[in-house]
């Protein structure tokens, strides 16, 4: 059960770009994607008792100078999104969820304290762990959060603090307390209830968690940053977006997992799941109806060559110009087998733009055929 706070939308663009997320709720969202809402004007209301949300508010006062507004743009997807993260280095890092920039083209980050906009790039990302790391284009002297990595206590009173709604400005908050720690939960995003992966480690927490909180600061009754809002849960169990006001049952990565992730990031230790720098693309969209639908891939139709089926080519993109084409079922990279979207993706996830492939597929008559073709540079994963 369950969700994650972050962006929707089901059509997937490898890479390739896939659709959605997995049961418990990202806190993103806009246009129904991980990240906030666009249709928004204010905040959600979060409900509380008044002790409470007077204390909150004034920790979430400290905290709010080192949180910033991540808004991005799905291009192949025709969606937007919106959600939260974290400044941890005066020189515009900033720590998120990878389901906030999952996908996204473009990512503009605004920060809280000062309301400067800046254009920012990926620096990595762990699909496994959704943490991402973000490079605000010439940014410098920002604040930052405060963070404490020596864990949690059961009962402890945490507030969670982000972009609520995605509708920007003073960040909102909900104050709660640490229900457990060390949970492992599956989760998604309510618009692919279908799709679903794993977190291990989580705090589980009763605050308010929202869509567009994803990548915000849980924080202690010191304002340290103790997680990373993640996931919430609705009636279906944790999903990445949850459009409830209502949620008190929600999740986050412990801060200090996060930024063990981040510093090989930034150090450039890429490993089996942690990705530096552009992602390979090859530009080939499928249908989030089809068989396969987290992956964002079918499995061809019924009785066909196992394998990734194509829904549609990209324009401009890498297969667009090549023999590939719709309904075509791509059965191998450089030798190795692709059985499923996720298999694709890890093949692609040891390439760089600019590498060249050997593609062995299957076309529409069920003729076996090959091809080289150079990867061009897309949306992060």
């Amino acid at each position: 059960f369950g969700f994650y706070l972050g962006h929707t939308n089901q059509n997937s663009t490898h890479a390739i770009a896939k659709p959605g997320t997995p049961t418990f709720q990202f806190p993103s969202g806009g246009n129904g994607d991980f990240g906030g809402f666009s249709n928004a004007t204010t905040p959600p209301t979060r409900s509380q008792p008044s002790k409470a949300n007077a204390a909150a508010a004034k920790i979430a006062t400290s905290v709010d100078p080192g949180l910033v507004d991540i808004n991005t743009t799905l291009s192949y997807q025709q969606s937007a999104a919106a959600g939260t993260g974290m400044v941890i280095s005066s020189n515009g890092l900033v720590l998120t969820n990878n389901h906030v920039i999952d996908g996204a083209t473009s990512i503009s980050v605004r920060d809280v304290a000062t309301g400067q906009v800046y254009a920012a790039t990926v620096v990595g990302y762990d699909q496994s762990s959704d943490v991402a790391l973000l490079q605000l284009k010439n940014a410098f002297g920002l604040s930052t959060v405060t963070t404490n990595t020596k864990g949690v206590t059961k009962g402890e009173s945490i507030v969670g603090i982000g972009n609520a709604g995605g509708v920007g400005g003073t960040p909102s908050y909900a104050a709660g307390n640490v229900v457990a720690k060390d949970q492992s939960i599956t989760a998604g995003d309510s618009e692919n209830p279908t799709g679903s992966e794993t977190l291990n480690g989580m705090i589980e927490i009763n605050a308010g968690i929202q869509a567009g909180d994803s990548g915000g600061a849980l924080v202690n009754a010191k304002g340290q940053v103790v997680g990373m809002d993640t996931a919430a849960s609705s009636s279906n169990g944790p999903v990445f977006n949850s459009d409830s006001s209502t949620t008190a049952q929600a999740f986050a990565i412990p801060i200090g997992s996060a930024l063990a992730i981040a510093s090989s990031i930034e150090q450039g230790n890429s490993s089996s799941t942690v990705h530096i720098g552009a992602t390979a693309f090859i530009g080939i969209d499928v249908n989030a109806t089809s068989s396969n639908q987290f992956s964002g891939v079918g499995n061809g139709s019924p009785g066909s060559t196992s394998g990734v089926t194509i829904a549609q080519t990209v324009a401009g993109g890498p297969a667009a110009t090549s023999a590939l084409s719709a309904g075509d079922v791509i059965v191998s990279v450089n030798g190795q087998s692709v059985t499923t979207v996720t298999s694709l993706d890890n093949i692609l996830s040891t390439l760089t733009p600019g590498n060249s492939v050997h593609i062995d597929y299957t076309n529409t008559n069920g003729t076996r055929a090959s091809l080289e073709l150079t990867l061009g540079s897309g949306p992060p994963q």
